[in-house]
């Protein structure tokens, strides 16, 4: 019997697929969230985990969106493919957010959390909606 999306994990585009799944990146400045500032959460695309807080969201100017924090144990550091950079990955699902940057000093917590538009979804706050 062929293998189907496992339970709780949303059907993905290709162009999800390839970013999430495959480890991909979407064009920078091409981003639903990237110049996005409503209150809420962003929650994993494939299976809805909470990942960031909008408090958490900064300008960057980098192109995709960027926070100086996750929700507590839902992101996953591991050493990037290319030996130099920090990849993300959602702690539920193991899909690929994007990479983790420090020391570059946006922010006094001194993290920049750069975030695939395509691998999140937005959660409006009660009253925002």
């Amino acid at each position: 019997m062929a293998a189907g999306p496992r339970p709780n994990f949303r059907k993905l585009t290709p162009a999800e697929e390839r970013v999430i799944v495959h480890g991909g990146t979407e064009m920078p400045f091409s981003g639903e969230y990237e110049q996005f500032s409503r209150k809420g959460s962003y929650a994993c695309k494939r299976c809805g985990a909470v990942l960031y807080r909008s408090d958490d969201k900064f300008d960057a100017g980098c192109g995709w969106p960027s926070f100086d924090q996750e929700v507590p144990g839902a992101v996953r550091r591991i050493p990037d493919r290319d030996g130099e950079r920090v990849e993300i990955r959602c702690a539920t699902c193991d899909g690929h957010l994007g990479h983790v940057f420090e020391g570059e000093r946006f922010t006094p917590k001194n993290t920049r959390h750069c975030v695939n538009s395509i691998s999140l979804v937005f959660v409006p706050s009660p009253g925002d909606r």
